[in-house]
């Protein structure tokens, strides 16, 4: 079952809004602001990138990286 939410927005960004849906080509603002959630949904927090290079500098000076030419060697 599908529910209705109400925002409040100026008028400009409104504007925007349907702007960038349009331009990115979604048929509505409602599966523009759903593909917005979606991606939300996949970003980490500050905290858990904060969290994760601590563990990346520890692993590092625990000698447990792997030192590489370029990219092509680390896959």
């Amino acid at each position: 079952m599908r529910q209705v939410l109400s925002l409040s927005l100026s008028k400009q960004t409104t504007k925007e809004i349907k702007k960038n849906a349009k331009q990115r080509g979604f048929d509505s603002v409602s599966s523009y602001v759903k593909y917005l959630f979606n991606l939300d949904k996949n970003l980490i927090s500050e905290t858990e990138l904060l969290n994760s290079i601590k563990e990346a500098r520890k692993e590092y000076k625990e000698g447990k990286s792997i030192k590489a030419r370029s990219l092509a060697d680390l896959v």
